[in-house]
C-alpha cells in the first residue's frame, strides 16, 4: 500500500522505514522514550507498520499488532511535531482502520491523550487489565 496526499507519502512497506528516525520519533513520547533500537527492530519485524514520509524523510510512524482475525492493537502512532496540525494523524488512523490485514473482530489501543482522534473513528473508552515487565533485558533475550 502506498498513498500520497499534499506532498506526503504513507506506506506499509517496512523496507522503507528509517529505524533511526522511528527511534527519534518514539523518544519524544511518554510511552516509548528510551526504547532500545533492537526492541524497535523486533517490534517492526512482528507488526504491520506504517511510515509517513515528506520529501523522502520519515516524519511519522505507526504500527499494529494483530492475529489477523480476532484482534488488532494499534500502537506507536506518532507524527513529528513540525508536521502536526495537517490532519496527518487522522489520515494515518483512517488508513490503518481500512487496511485489509487489520480487518479484525476487535481493534483496540491505549492512550493518555488524543482520545478525540480515536473516538471519531468509533473507539470507546474501556477499562482493561495489564501486566508489564520492567526488566527490558528479558525482552532482549527473546
Amino acid at each position: 500500500m502506498h498513498l500520497q496526499r499534499d506532498g506526503y507519502e504513507l506506506s506499509d512497506d517496512k523496507s522503507r522505514l528509517d529505524l533511526l528516525a522511528v527511534k527519534a520519533l518514539l523518544d519524544t513520547t511518554y510511552w516509548a522514550a528510551g526504547r532500545a533500537p533492537e526492541l524497535i527492530a523486533k517490534c517492526v519485524e512482528h507488526s504491520v507498520c506504517f511510515g509517513l514520509f515528506h520529501r523522502g524523510a520519515q516524519v511519522g510512524f505507526a504500527r499494529a499488532v494483530t492475529d489477523f482475525s480476532t484482534f488488532t492493537y494499534f500502537c506507536d502512532v506518532i507524527i513529528a511535531p513540525e508536521h502536526r496540525g495537517h490532519g496527518l494523524g487522522k489520515w494515518m488512523v483512517e488508513t490503518m482502520l481500512a487496511h485489509p490485514d487489520l480487518q479484525t473482530v476487535t481493534q483496540c489501543l491505549r492512550t493518555r491523550d488524543a482520545h478525540t482522534l480515536y473516538e471519531r473513528h468509533g473507539f470507546e473508552r474501556t477499562e482493561y487489565l495489564r501486566r508489564t515487565s520492567n526488566d527490558w533485558s528479558k525482552e532482549k533475550r527473546r
